[in-house]
């Protein structure tokens, strides 16, 4: 008998950024149907407990053995929902499960399984101030946990150098508080020191924060692995507003002699 003919099943959920009303129907219809919910502390609280729903709550940098521990719930017949905060495709869980599913028992290759996407950090933060995503981006991941810091330094200076939108996630921690500081000195060393920088930190959430920068002041500004960090690139604008007002930020579509779409 194969794991499909078990009956049970994986739904990875996005959660969003924080904002309840920000969770998508297909998110809450999932959470909804689950019988057991896994997934990172700050994450699982955000789901209200009900009857009949077994959490499941586990510490940071344990992804893998997250996973492993939904698929073999779900291989014995159970409707599991694992929960990451924003989009769970975005440094986040529904890589380490495929990640699991991949190096594991091959009758997990059989069970039913679906990812339910959420708004990540950059979008929530992007809508906040305007459009400054509304060109081209990337996003880079900052923690070197998984991935060296010689390899992070060469993404982002490829990244810088192409005069692309960065939006850096896990830009600092109390582990390591001078990586961002590291970064933010390599952009300034290519891009100008009024390049545009948005520190967004709890986007959607009680304590939201939101600051627009010059690449000159980000580099004194304090962050947290809450922040989300985006740095404009040379065609990134501001449109200025009322005094004691965030200015508008956005990204132009067009660069060099393009036509507006």
């Amino acid at each position: 008998m194969s794991a499909g003919d078990l009956g049970g099943s994986i739904t990875v959920v996005g959660l969003g950024p924080g904002d309840p009303r920000l969770l998508t129907a297909a998110a809450t219809q999932a959470l909804a149907q689950a019988e057991d919910l896994i997934g990172y502390h700050p994450y699982v609280a955000r789901v209200p407990e009900r009857p009949g729903l077994m959490r499941h709550a586990s510490d940071n940098r344990v992804e893998v053995d997250r996973a492993r521990h939904a698929l073999e719930l779900a291989a014995s017949g159970r409707r599991v929902a694992i929960v990451s905060g924003g989009d769970p495709g975005v440094f986040a869980m529904a890589a380490a499960l495929f990640e699991a599913i991949e190096t594991g028992d091959t009758t997990w290759r059989e069970l039913a399984i679906s990812v339910e996407p959420g708004i990540t950090a950059m979008l929530a933060a992007a809508a906040r101030l305007g459009a400054p995503l509304g060109g081209d981006f990337c996003a880079l991941s900052l923690s070197d946990n998984l991935k060296p810091w010689d390899v992070i330094l060469a993404r982002l200076e490829a990244v810088l150098r192409a005069d692309l939108v960065i939006a850096l996630y896990n830009p600092i921690s109390s582990a390591r508080p001078w990586q961002l500081g590291r970064a933010l000195g390599l952009a300034a060393e290519i891009r100008r020191p009024e390049t545009p920088v948005i520190l967004a930190r709890a986007v959607t959430r009680p304590d939201e924060s939101i600051r627009v920068l010059t690449l000159e002041e980000a580099r004194e500004a304090p962050a947290d692995m809450a922040t989300l960090v985006i740095i404009g690139a040379s065609t990134t604008r501001l449109i200025a507003r009322g005094e004691g007002t965030q200015p508008f930020v956005y990204t132009p579509r067009s660069v060099g002699s393009g036509k507006a779409a």
